[in-house]
């Protein structure tokens, strides 16, 4: 087997599990804006100090999970690009 073959199959694989980790992050993600919206709906309603921390808070983590979730497919886009030079080069 090639180098060329041996490194799209490593790429393949990298694809692979970025790609459960991106479902699973967007998982998490819409998880924390179901509670980032009951915990404002809460601070709005009762006003208590309590309430307002914890919509700040879950605020905090859904956007923690979006930048986590920008990463992911930042490098999936990267590593698909590399795989489409990749799969070029096995014409030569």
């Amino acid at each position: 087997m090639k180098r060329v073959e041996r490194r799209l199959l490593r790429l393949g694989d990298e694809l692979e599990r970025l790609a459960e980790e991106e479902r699973l992050a967007a998982g998490e993600l819409e998880m924390h804006r179901h509670l980032d919206d009951d915990a404002r709906r809460d601070a709005a309603v009762s006003d208590s100090p309590i309430d307002r921390s914890d919509a700040y808070q879950s605020g905090k983590e859904v956007a923690r999970f979006e930048r986590v979730l920008e990463r992911i497919r930042r490098r999936r886009t990267k590593l698909e690009v590399k795989r489409q030079r990749l799969t070029g080069l096995l014409g030569d």
